[in-house]
């Protein structure tokens, strides 16, 4: 460490730094403001911190509002300090000291994200980029062609860099690179020509074809599994999630190691299945149940948010009107005032103006004291509602889920002392 960097000082992000930088980059009329006002780190949204000698990023984590940062020609040996910047579109790390891709993950927005010049010698970890448009990693040690299929994830991605790296002094590079990122429009800054991308679909079709087949299956059951996780979640909205089916049974027999000695009794397992078939029967009449009665919750609620907006809708509308009325009044009143051919006349209409402010300050208390009133009756209303749809929810859950039943039907089926195998 000593040895890279003697003949310069290295730097890491830090207050004074980041001060320094701020008031470089404001103009005059920022520094009014700054001065009147403060200065608040969540309102920089861009911030340049190239040649500064940096070694170590740090102390990002006030800019919370960042959408673009330049920390390129530092000495930055690793990605690190970001993960709060989760607006970030634009960044730039290039000519730098890097070896591995690492310390993006929350960067969900990036749109263009530049490591050109570094020591990078494998595309890794940028799986949650997904929105990457712009992408250079020129002049790096990547070495392998086949790893620009990691590539092929960013659906947007339309600007690649690669020119630099011992994989381009393939004899393959070109047409490997356009075939495998098919979306791409500029490669090494040059334009992909229709002609370049025809000759690469036609040299690898053959290898792209299985390739794209197994995507699709991945994306496939991507889907299915995104599908079941929002039924899920409304299962679980609606508190009946895993009641379709045999899943609280199983659960809850699954580790039960009495009931395991239970079934080797003769005649149990029989008397066990049967149970197990009434037991689900009774969940998935519950599940059925739940799912009505959350749609009946949903109307309640919907119909106290349509509700209470008709009546705030009403309440302003009636709030304007009077506004307008007073300032249709007002020009008037004025007018008059101006207009008074003696001190009396016109103190005479100020006052008549002034009783009119008192009017509409009267009147538009009044519509505040009955938007007051008219709220506390709709919640209390909802409240109410409320209250009967769980209580009746309630007392008809007990009545689709006689566990008690359930319970006493299986004790009286067991075998025991006196009693003869089923």
């Amino acid at each position: 460490m000593s040895h890279l960097y003697e003949n310069i000082e290295p730097n890491v992000i830090d207050d004074e730094l980041v001060q320094k930088v701020l008031e470089e980059e404001r103009t005059e009329d920022i520094e009014k403001i700054v001065r009147r006002e403060g200065f608040n780190f969540k309102d920089v949204k861009e911030l340049q911190l190239s040649f500064r000698n940096i070694l170590q990023i740090a102390n990002l984590w006030q800019f919370e509002n960042l959408t673009k940062l330049q920390l390129d020609n530092n000495i930055i040996e690793k990605v690190e300090a970001l993960e709060s910047l989760v607006h970030l579109v634009w960044l730039d790390l290039s000519f730098n000291n890097i070896e591995v891709i690492e310390g993006l993950d929350t960067l969900v927005k990036l749109q263009d994200l530049s490591l050109y010049s570094n020591r990078i010698s494998k595309i890794e970890n940028m799986d949650t980029l997904q929105e990457l448009q712009i992408f250079s990693i020129g002049k790096n040690n990547l070495t392998t062609l086949e790893d620009v299929v990691y590539f092929r994830r960013f659906k947007h991605l339309r600007t690649l860099n690669l020119a630099g790296n011992p994989l381009c002094d393939d004899n393959r590079y070109m047409l490997y690179v356009v075939a495998y990122v098919p979306n791409l429009v500029y490669l090494d800054f040059k334009l992909v020509r229709d002609s370049t991308r025809e000759e690469a679909v036609l040299q690898y079709q053959y290898h792209i074809e299985p390739l794209e087949q197994e995507e699709a299956e991945v994306l496939a059951q991507l889907e299915d599994k995104q599908a079941k996780q929002k039924q899920l979640e409304y299962h679980k909205t609606a508190f009946v999630e895993y009641l379709n089916g045999s899943f609280l049974f199983d659960s809850m027999f699954a580790e039960d190691t009495e009931a395991a000695k239970l079934a080797c009794l003769p005649g149990v397992d029989d008397l066990l299945q049967a149970y197990r078939e009434e037991f689900v029967s009774v969940c998935e009449s519950l599940f059925n149940y739940g799912l009505k009665e959350h749609e009946n919750r949903e109307a309640e609620v919907s119909h106290f948010h349509e509700y209470l907006n008709e009546v705030l809708t009403a309440n302003q509308q009636e709030g304007r009107k009077r506004i307008l009325e007073f300032e249709n009044q007002s020009k008037k009143r004025l007018e008059e005032i101006h207009n008074a051919s003696s001190y009396d006349i016109a103190e005479s209409k100020r006052a008549r103006y002034r009783e009119d402010i008192l009017q509409l300050s009267e009147a538009l208390m009044g519509l505040e004291i009955l938007i007051t009133d008219q709220l506390e009756e709709i919640l209390e209303e909802f409240k109410g509602n409320i209250a009967a749809v769980a209580s009746t929810f309630i007392e008809n859950v007990k009545g689709i889920y006689p566990l008690d039943s359930l319970l006493a039907w299986t004790s009286q089926s067991l075998p025991g002392p006196g009693k003869p195998s089923p």
